[in-house]
């Protein structure tokens, strides 16, 4: 299950700090202080807690299950980096503070001067997409990988929406179809309570990847034209409960990966499906979330398919507590954890080839 980079790339790949090594010592959990937004209040005028990346983290210290050394340091994707899928008109209109502030949903950044907004707004959510990317070669190499942000589910190559201003997961799946052997099928599985029509938009016409998307059929952004790339789609009324949701998730789950084997998968875990969430409109519990994630896990572990994870929309402070009992929750499932943590200086060895599992250790929105 282990994969192997091209030591010069493939033809008419750039180079990309992205994919540099990283030790074995390190969890494939990525992250970046730089993911969270604060900037003269502005954050608060949108419902998305921009801070709650770090707080995932910090709780997940407080549990002793990372410490700084042992999570990966997200970088920047770099313009060339964007490039592999977005168009060079499309950023330059990032350029625009009135384009931003549409795509963030944050009116006031219309005024303020563009290389503030390229700073305080734009330079975090690029540092995001950079961790997805590197999550992405990381879940290759270890079987798994958690990207604490990222998920920009709205964003395509040409248009941003729903404050999503860079397609992180079709970066992420194109970086390892252009630059990882033997990576030649890709499964989405979308659970956020919006309809992923960025990636779907991306994809539409692209076999290689297969699209599972389980969303309220009654909030934004309800794009009948990307819904024909989904090949398992469903929808969800008003209010739907875990009684409800948890054996359909794990119904089409089991379905989705029994009818094509991917290389690897990408889980696009939004927690706004949670119980009074204010955009997302559906009832789960936070028990339901933890459920849900371990659902995902458990199918691609038990297939032996590399999983990639990121955290994407949520608009309750709770939010970040669940995410991160969810990942303890993965931890003590024996579904992800001790066994990336090889001795330092040790070649990464793929988690699907390790016989050891540690026991121990109206608005819009994403």
């Amino acid at each position: 299950m282990s994969s192997k980079e091209s030591s010069e790339g493939k033809k008419g790949s750039h180079q990309t700090e992205l994919y540099e090594q990283v030790p074995a010592s390190c969890l494939p959990i990525v992250y970046s202080p730089v993911y969270n937004i604060t900037f003269m209040g502005l954050e608060k005028l949108h419902p998305f807690d921009a801070g709650k990346w770090g707080k995932v983290i910090h709780f997940l210290k407080e549990e002793q299950f990372i410490t700084d050394e042992t999570i990966v340091a997200a970088r920047e994707a770099s313009e060339e980096d964007l490039l592999v899928v977005h168009t060079k008109r499309y950023l330059s209109k990032l350029k625009w503070s009135l384009v931003v502030a549409t795509i963030t949903e944050i009116p006031p950044l219309v005024f303020l001067p563009n290389f503030l907004v390229q700073r305080k707004v734009l330079r975090p959510l690029r540092t995001q997409t950079g961790g997805t990317i590197m999550a992405g070669k990381l879940a290759m190499d270890r079987g798994w990988a958690i990207n604490v942000g990222g998920g920009f589910h709205h964003c395509s190559s040409d248009k941003g929406g729903g404050f999503c201003a860079y397609a992180d997961i079709t970066l992420a799946i194109k970086f390892l179809f252009e630059r990882v052997e033997g990576v030649s099928r890709a499964t989405i599985i979308d659970l956020d309570a919006h309809q992923g029509n960025g990636h779907e938009r991306d994809f539409l016409d692209d076999r290689r990847v297969y699209i599972m998307d389980v969303y309220n059929r009654h909030i934004y952004p309800g794009d009948g034209y990307a819904k024909r790339a989904i090949k398992r789609k469903v929808e969800l009324d008003w209010g739907t409960e875990d009684t409800e949701y948890l054996p359909k998730v794990e119904l089409h789950c089991e379905g989705t990966l029994n009818e094509i084997r991917p290389d690897i998968i990408v889980y696009n875990a939004g927690t706004d499906i949670l119980d009074g969430d204010p955009l997302g409109g559906l009832a789960i519990s936070p028990q339901g979330i933890v459920k849900r994630d371990e659902i995902v896990f458990r199918a691609a572990r038990r297939r032996g398919i590399p999983i990639l994870m990121v955290t994407s929309g949520g608009y309750q402070k709770k939010t970040a507590r669940i995410i991160a009992d969810s990942i303890l929750n993965l931890h003590r499932q024996h579904l992800i954890g001790g066994e990336a943590l090889e001795e330092a200086g040790q070649s990464m060895v793929p988690v699907m080839m390790s016989k050891s599992v540690s026991a121990g250790a109206a608005l819009n929105a994403i």
